[in-house]
């Protein structure tokens, strides 16, 4: 068996709370790297100093794993966490999760490379604690198509799925586009519907809502470019 080790280390949703996401024995392990898998290297240089890496940042390696990666590049990923121990980092919160890094991680089995996930911060996890929803039965969703019309017809069957199931349906978005989901959930979905937006999760700007979407309808939320998590759950209504 390879006995290099590949890291999933979730990265801090916000700056305040970065140091405040993992224990002292995680962040020991973090600490020992000096290979690193990122989404971003800027983000990434960010991530590890708000962290407190004890050594120079600049002596660190970083190569880039993101949504432009292409297989060849991939497995040159591959070939450069086989030769030591490695972490993976996404952008913000959990690497392979609605994320490329789920690619690198498969191929990382592959090659019989131990993965380790580090506990740290899930917005997904975060949202679903906090919206008062079904914790039991849910689905992520992920990113939902941006056309207008395949849209909606994601998000009926979606909320027959959750009306049969009393499954919570969640999905996450770019926020430059948030405003122009959460119109498409307030025009298509019942207006018995149960709506949770959780916005800016562990940051000073944090808030998270659980309204119908009868009541969503009467109020405009501020979350144009700001990361929010959306979930929802059908009681059933008909039409």
């Amino acid at each position: 068996m390879n006995e290099r080790k590949l890291l999933v280390i979730p990265s801090n949703l916000s700056s305040e709370f970065a140091a405040r996401s993992f224990s002292k024995d995680y962040q020991h392990e973090i600490f020992s790297l000096k290979h690193f898998v990122v989404e971003n290297e800027r983000s990434a240089r960010r991530f590890l100093r708000q962290l407190g890496y004890p050594g120079p940042i600049s002596e660190l390696h970083f190569r880039t794993l993101n949504e432009h990666t292409t297989a060849d590049e991939l497995n040159d990923l591959l070939n450069f966490i086989a030769q030591q121990d490695t972490g993976l980092l996404s952008e913000a919160g959990c690497p392979g999760v609605a994320d490329p890094g789920a690619d690198l991680i498969a191929l990382a089995h592959s090659r019989c490379i131990q993965v380790i996930p580090l506990i740290g911060p899930s917005s997904i996890l975060l949202a679903l604690m906090a919206s008062g929803l079904n914790g039991q039965r849910f689905s992520f969703n992920g990113y939902l198509d941006r056309d207008k019309n395949r849209r909606k017809r994601q998000l009926q069957q979606f909320e027959k799925e959750s009306a049969k199931e009393n499954r919570t349906q969640i999905f996450i978005e770019a926020p430059y586009r948030n405003k122009a989901l959460f119109n498409a959930i307030c025009s298509t979905l019942h207006p018995g519907t149960v709506l949770t937006l959780a916005c800016e999760l562990t940051s000073k700007k944090e808030w998270i809502k659980t309204k119908t979407i009868r009541d969503w309808r009467k109020c405009e939320p501020d979350i144009h470019k700001k990361n929010t998590v959306f979930l929802f759950l059908s009681r059933g209504f008909k039409n």
